[in-house]
């Protein structure tokens, strides 16, 4: 397998660095105002660290009855976040077999101290062990079975295991006219359909961290499940949970009004067991509002109820063994290519929403670890940093 490492970096980034990251009063309001509303920023810690910031999440098949699961991590990783993982962060990807929104099959990530590639002074490489835990140990910890180990930025492979971990394409696409549809909704009350004209990508060319397992299915279950990603903080103090997804958008689209941000903190750091009781009616009052003000439903209230009930639990459902597909009509998995943000508009609105804009599907390969090479510096040429604080 070839070494999939970014062979340089076009601006230096010291691992140290991300205590900063993104730690400004500047920078949260343009956080919150949906200037760059993927890659999550719902916390402060995730804020300060985007080693912590879980930017999106994925499941699919794979071949031979295997199943894939992604998470995406360091948005903008090599320009304005570093390469590292958080060496007290578990990350973990969790799923519900029986439909009770509690994991009863868990997979955590944890990942060594960083050092410097020998190559580079910009490149760090860090070991990593993966687990699979069940019962009590699937709830909290880092307890498990090892199943394979290896270190960022090149494939692990054992048995029937396979594990990737470093720099990818950052495959999420969404219209920089996200802002100033959300904006119009909350400031003036109205749906704005025009919105989406200028079809420009915030994303294009940028990089995230890939963290990548592949694993016979039957090692999940059988059938139906329910998945999500989680990261939390597990080292000398009690373990944080700092942030989770399952379905995307729920907190840029459903949670996101700017005078209850800390709604988003309090989704964080919950269980999706606890979402139909804490979350839905937030989240239908927004369908509800949005499906008012696009004049395309004939009970709003009830359109809202069904838009939570469908959310809630914020959880990913897939069928094991099938082609994954995550579309307004189900929702199956999650592929490396789906048009996520399209999917989650229309069903907000209750109206089709295209935004013109998709992931780089060219930047997908066949085999694993299925994201293609990541944007070398020459192809981001003109691509500006995300803003970052001075150091104070």
């Amino acid at each position: 397998m070839a070494d999939l490492r970014v062979p340089s970096l076009e601006r230096p980034f010291s691992a140290t660095d991300s205590i900063e990251f993104h730690h400004s009063e500047a920078w949260n309001r343009r956080i919150y105002q949906g200037e760059y509303m993927s890659h999550h920023f719902d916390t402060k810690l995730a804020r300060e660290d985007p080693s912590l910031n879980l930017c999106d999440f994925y499941l699919f098949d794979g071949p031979s009855g295997k199943t894939v699961m992604a998470m995406t991590v360091n948005p903008d990783v090599g320009l304005s976040a570093p390469d590292t993982l958080h060496p007290e962060g578990l990350y973990a990807f969790r799923f519900d077999l029986n439909g009770d929104a509690r994991e009863e099959v868990t997979f955590k990530f944890r990942f060594g101290e960083p050092r410097h590639e020998d190559s580079s002074e910009h490149i760090h490489i860090q070991s990593f062990v993966v687990r699979k835990a069940t019962g009590d140990d699937a709830l909290r910890g880092d307890a498990g079975e090892s199943l394979v180990e290896g270190e960022t930025g090149s494939v692990a492979t054992d048995s029937d295991f396979r594990a990737y971990v470093g720099i990818a394409p950052d495959l999420f696409a969404a219209n920089a006219g996200f802002r100033a549809f959300m904006t119009t909704f909350y400031n003036d009350q109205r749906y704005d359909g025009n919105a989406f004209l200028h079809q420009q990508n915030p994303f294009a060319r940028r990089n995230v961290t890939a963290i990548v397992l592949e694993v016979p299915s039957e090692l999940i279950g059988k059938g139906k499940i329910n998945a999500w990603a989680t990261i939390s903080l597990f080292g000398h103090a009690p373990e944080v949970q700092v942030s989770r997804w399952g379905l995307p958008m729920v907190t840029h689209l459903f949670l996101n009004d700017p005078s209850d941000q800390e709604v988003k903190e309090q989704f964080n750091a919950s269980v999706p067991s606890e979402d139909l009781k804490r979350f839905a009616k937030p989240i239908a009052d927004f369908a509800e509002k949005m499906s008012t003000y696009a004049g395309s439903a004939a009970d709003p209230a009830e359109y809202g109820k069904l838009i939570a009930a469908r959310l809630c639990p914020d959880t990913l459902p897939y069928e094991l063994g099938t082609s994954a597909a995550f579309a307004v009509v189900s929702f199956n998995g999650r592929a490396l290519g789906d048009d996520v943000l399209d999917v989650m508009l229309t069903l907000a609105a209750n109206t089709p929403i295209v935004d013109g804009l998709a992931p780089d599907r060219g930047r997908i390969r066949k085999d694993f670890p299925y994201y293609g090479a990541p944007y070398r510096a020459e192809e981001q040429v003109g691509v500006t940093p995300m803003p970052r604080p001075a150091k104070k």
